[in-house]
């Protein structure tokens, strides 16, 4: 039996938040830290996120001529089990609507955030029954908006991160650490260990190696 939660999906499969898109998208193991163990680290970049976010995440309806905007709208998609906020969506003239995704850091094109705010658009699709072959993220840092076109090769890539993300919650198994260039980046790297985890099988050998027996002392 299958119950519609208050997320808006009606789906016995767990519902995967749009915000775990871009994470995992990012680093899969990041992504299992918070949506496994519950587990956020601050750092200067997420505090600039945390701060560019209360600007735009008050609920609200605005109008600026013929353009309504709409601040943190709830959305949600059944068949892809889908649930989360826009931060941004407008409403132009001849229904045309615009997700727009606000970002504190560098916009890297076809990065992350290009799937997060692809998988708005889906989401918006579905609600607003309509098309979105444009959706735009906002960086803080240039200030400016960068266009992302939503085409099929960018909604297929939401859908195989989406079950991606979905098989992690399902089974509960964290994803292994990597320990590459993202790691001086990220804020979790404390909870992560990543060198520690990479590496542990040769620091266990050379733990190992410290208490070999010498054959010397049995004669």
């Amino acid at each position: 039996m299958t119950a519609r939660d208050d997320r808006g999906g009606e789906n016995s499969l767990p519902q995967v938040p749009l915000s775990a898109l871009e994470h995992y998208a990012y680093c899969p193991r990041q992504s299992g830290l918070i949506l496994l163990e519950d587990a956020f680290e601050d750092d200067a970049a997420t505090v600039r996120g945390t701060l560019l976010h209360r600007r735009v995440d008050t609920p609200g309806n605005r109008g600026r001529g013929t353009v309504r905007t709409l601040h943190r709208l709830p959305v949600y998609h059944d068949s892809l089990g889908l649930y989360g906020y826009c931060d941004t969506v407008e409403l132009h003239p001849r229904g045309r609507v615009l997700p727009i995704e606000h970002k504190s850091g560098r916009y890297v094109p076809g990065g992350p955030a290009d799937i997060q705010t692809a998988a708005q658009a889906i989401c918006l699709e579905a609600m607003f029954d309509t098309t979105i072959t444009r959706a735009a993220v906002y960086s803080a840092r240039d200030r400016r908006r960068h266009t992302i076109t939503i085409d099929q090769a960018l909604r297929d890539h939401v859908a195989d991160v989406t079950a991606q993300v979905r098989e992690m919650l399902t089974t509960s198994a964290l994803p292994s650490a990597v320990a590459d260039s993202r790691c001086r980046r990220c804020s979790m790297a404390d909870s992560c260990m990543p060198r520690v985890l990479t590496h542990g099988a040769r620091f266990q050998r050379a733990l190992d190696s410290l208490y070999q027996p010498d054959p010397s002392a049995e004669q």
